[in-house]
């Protein structure tokens, strides 16, 4: 049951020979998502041997270049490609000219249904839901409407504890009944409670992706437990104004972000081109939290599965 991030671009607004623009592969359970479509995105997805054919929806956090300028030609590369699966794209509201705009150039030939999600939404809201797992959206502070994703995994259904079936004869109809969580009365006075038959099988795991962004309130309690947070670190402590200028956030708020949030796992990227060497905002941030950790174009995060007990 795979659940990880690869990084296919960390860089910010300017060109940088060394990074492409913000990019991101989330392959949950199988399913693959991308998370901003910076340009030469679909260049990385060849270099890292991620099919256009197998992704799934398409996840826009806002309509600056260096978020979404990629897009156009991965569509396109998707129709020479004969794709035919639908595919969704989840952008806020001011993406629909710009799709728009594609549809009416360049779709001819198009043999694939697009699905789009407009947001508008003020507080996290769940956008997309599967069998094992759903997405959300949450709004972020930025110079224009940008959003934030979660991927969580659902609470998977319990499992009957195999030693406690022959010790108590459990009837099948027994079984069904504790594994839904449900005590079971016998027709003697004995009551089986479920929570001493069952167990559940896993931690359900969790991803957050907080894009352009300054500190808000909040986003902690938004993000709060997530197994592994992207978020971005565009500068260091000596460019902290530079960030409250322009609504992003430096390396250190990053981590206090995730320290607040009491997170598992936090990776830095969008990086301004004014830091050839990173381990200055990967030093800062860890002060503030130690699970911190840098990622480059091609970096995969996995996130491991927490199987519980069946004793």
């Amino acid at each position: 049951m795979e659940f990880k991030l690869t990084t296919l671009g960390t860089a910010s607004a300017l060109p940088n020979p060394k990074r492409y623009s913000s990019a991101h592969v989330i392959n949950i359970r199988g399913h693959l998502f991308l998370i901003d479509c910076g340009e030469g995105c679909q260049v990385q997805m060849c270099r890292h041997g991620i099919s256009p054919v197998k992704i799934e929806g398409i996840l826009i956090s806002h309509i600056h270049g260096d978020h979404m300028f990629g897009i156009f030609g991965l569509i396109s590369t998707m129709t020479l490609l004969g794709r035919t699966a639908p595919l969704t794209i989840v952008a806020p509201e001011s993406f629909r000219p710009i799709l728009n705009f594609y549809n009416e150039h360049f779709a001819e030939g198009m043999k694939f249904v697009i699905s789009y999600l407009p947001l508008s939404n003020k507080e996290p809201a769940t956008v997309l839901s599967y069998r094992s797992f759903y997405i959300e959206s949450f709004p972020l502070v930025h110079k224009i409407e940008t959003y934030g994703y979660i991927f969580r995994e659902k609470v998977p259904a319990s499992n009957i504890r195999k030693k406690k079936i022959e010790k108590h004869n459990l009837s099948l109809a027994e079984i069904a009944q504790l594994k839904k969580g449900c005590d079971v009365l016998r027709e003697d006075g004995e009551l089986l409670e479920a929570k001493n038959f069952t167990y559940t099988p896993y931690e359900p795991r969790s991803f957050a992706y907080c894009s352009d962004t300054m500190p808000f309130p909040e986003l902690t309690e938004w993000i709060k437990g997530v197994d592994l947070l992207y978020h971005e670190a565009t500068f260091g402590d000596d460019k902290e104004a530079k960030a409250i200028e322009f609504f992003h956030s430096t390396a250190r708020q990053a981590a206090v972000d995730a320290r607040k949030a009491k997170v598992g796992k936090l990776v830095l990227g969008h990086y301004s081109t004014r830091y050839p060497d990173l381990h200055v905002l990967l030093s800062q941030a860890r002060e503030e939290f130690s699970e911190t950790f840098l990622s480059d174009d091609g970096l995969t995060f996995d996130i491991p599965l927490k199987k519980h007990s069946k004793d």
